[in-house]
């Protein structure tokens, strides 16, 4: 049993933590209210036994009630692309010590798209990351400039099973990979380490570019898994102690307008979605306006992809996208560290604050970091334990759905892949909200309390207007049929 994982177990809370979510059905609509459109609200909250719970439909407001949040018909901003997590090597070993049946129980909850909270986004990465069990890349050989040694090898034992499992619930067609590199091989950079930062040679550019196009094909190829998309460099602005690898805003500039996007181009992968940064909101804006201002690079850019470790200026992204309107923000990681934080109510808050503000601001979709990991919040070769939604006891067997899962599944399951903002008017600014409507013409508000006490507040749409409470340091999502 590894280190810490007793204290953990003992920090796991009850409420919240089972993989079948409560539930109870709403009651039906009396005759005389049969007119209006069909509420369904669900409910999650610290203080109660909810947990993506079905409760009763708020009742009418009394006539002539002004609304405390008030949703129309007009969208605004981009479509969503959808919502999803990290498919690692940690968290493919981490499911892996499961029994068959849970293992397929916990993908199942993520990415059944009948019985799971909508995933159809992932993330993994070319080479190790920290989530890896040792340090590796896709050709460890010294000055192979042809890639002759490139392999898939250290992918196939664990990484690519989760990956192929995880695209049989979600179907071929509708799963969308995005992959990112964390480090090239050590030969390809200055300080001859895949760790502790380093930049990318210059005689290597060629070579680097060309192992983002053998991955592709290769994945297309011989494991019959299209890439959707792939990120430029992880975290490009951090010098770790695990894989990372620095560029300067106009290096990764320089590397996409001269190397990664004509070697895509050339081998016909121009179908390849290719996000740029992939980095925290603070440095969004200058590398938007070195990159993208570019004619040159931006050609080559779906757009930027961000990260929420360092600020939670969600206006970066409206910025960025009143300037280049035909791009697109999408978040690919974020994680609350220092350890698994089992059964604790803030990780979920975090989640709740970090979607909201940022869909408000025109992101395109939502990447988590690790679907799963031990109660260490592992494995991680470099140390570096944090939180996942779903954290495995290895020792038991057991699986713990943290409240953060819960908090998640307010957005992912009932937003719906093609879905686009709606104008939310609101007078309690207590309340975080964000509002959508989907393709079949559903809409979508979501309201979080932070706070430690409920909130009574009346929500409109159209003019239909209803009596809500808000549980104390909760999440509800109110889905109005069309």
């Amino acid at each position: 049993m590894r280190k810490g994982a007793d204290a953990t177990r003992r920090r796991l809370l009850q409420g919240g933590l089972a993989l079948a979510a409560a539930s109870t059905l709403p009651r039906d609509l009396v005759a005389e209210e049969e007119s209006l459109p069909r509420w369904t609200v669900i409910e999650t909250a610290r203080d109660n036994d909810h947990r993506q719970a079905r409760i009763e439909a708020p009742a009418p407001a009394p006539s002539g009630t002004v609304a405390t949040l008030a949703c129309g018909r007009e969208t605004v901003g981009p479509a969503i692309v959808g919502f999803g997590g990290a498919l690692t090597e940690s968290a493919a070993h981490a499911l892996a010590q499961l029994p068959k049946g849970k293992r397929e129980d916990v993908l199942r909850s993520y990415f059944d798209p009948a019985t799971g909270i909508g995933y159809t986004l992932a993330r993994t990465h070319i080479g190790s990351c920290d989530f890896s069990l040792a340090s590796w890349s896709l050709d460890d050989t010294a000055d192979d400039r042809a890639l002759r040694h490139f392999s898939l090898a250290p992918m196939r034992k664990t990484q690519v099973p989760l990956i192929r499992d995880v695209q049989q619930l979600v179907g071929k067609e509708r799963l969308k990979l995005l992959a990112s590199p964390w480090s090239p091989p050590a030969w390809m950079k200055d300080n001859r380490s895949m760790l502790h930062g380093g930049s990318l040679r210059e005689d290597c550019a060629a070579a680097w570019a060309d192992c983002y196009v053998r991955f592709v094909k290769a994945m297309r190829e011989e494991e019959k898994i299209p890439v959707w998309a792939l990120t430029v460099q992880n975290e490009p602005d951090a010098t770790q102690p695990w894989e990372s690898c620095l560029y300067t805003a106009r290096e990764e500039r320089d590397f996409i307008r001269d190397h990664l996007g004509p070697a895509l181009e050339k081998a016909r992968l121009g179908d390849i979605r290719l996000f740029g940064w992939d980095h925290n909101r603070d440095g969004l804006l200058e590398r938007a306006v070195i990159m993208l201002g570019d004619p040159a690079c931006a050609k080559y850019l779906a757009g930027l992809a961000l990260h929420w470790y360092r600020s939670e200026d969600f206006g970066a992204s409206r910025q960025v996208l009143t300037r280049f309107p035909d791009k697109q923000i999408l978040f690919t990681e974020g994680c609350v560290e220092g350890g698994p934080h089992a059964g604790e109510w803030e990780p979920a808050e975090r989640y709740a604050r970090n979607m909201i503000g940022d869909l408000n601001n025109g992101v395109c979709g939502f990447i988590d970091w690790n679907i799963a990991l031990d109660l260490q919040g592992g494995p991680n070769h470099a140390g570096n334990f944090c939180h996942a939604p779903v954290l495995i006891d290895t020792a038991t067997g057991e699986v713990h759905t943290q409240p953060s899962f819960h908090y998640i599944a307010h957005f992912s399951k009932y937003i719906a892949t093609g879905a686009r903002r709606l104008q939310l008017a609101k007078k309690d600014k207590s309340l975080r909200t964000t509002a959508f409507a989907n393709p079949d013409g559903s809409r979508v508000v979501v309201v979080c309390n932070p706070s430690d006490d409920a909130r009574d507040f009346t929500l409109a749409v159209d003019d239909d207007v209803r009596a809500c409470r808000a549980p104390a340091r909760g999440m509800q999502t109110y889905v109005i049929a069309a």
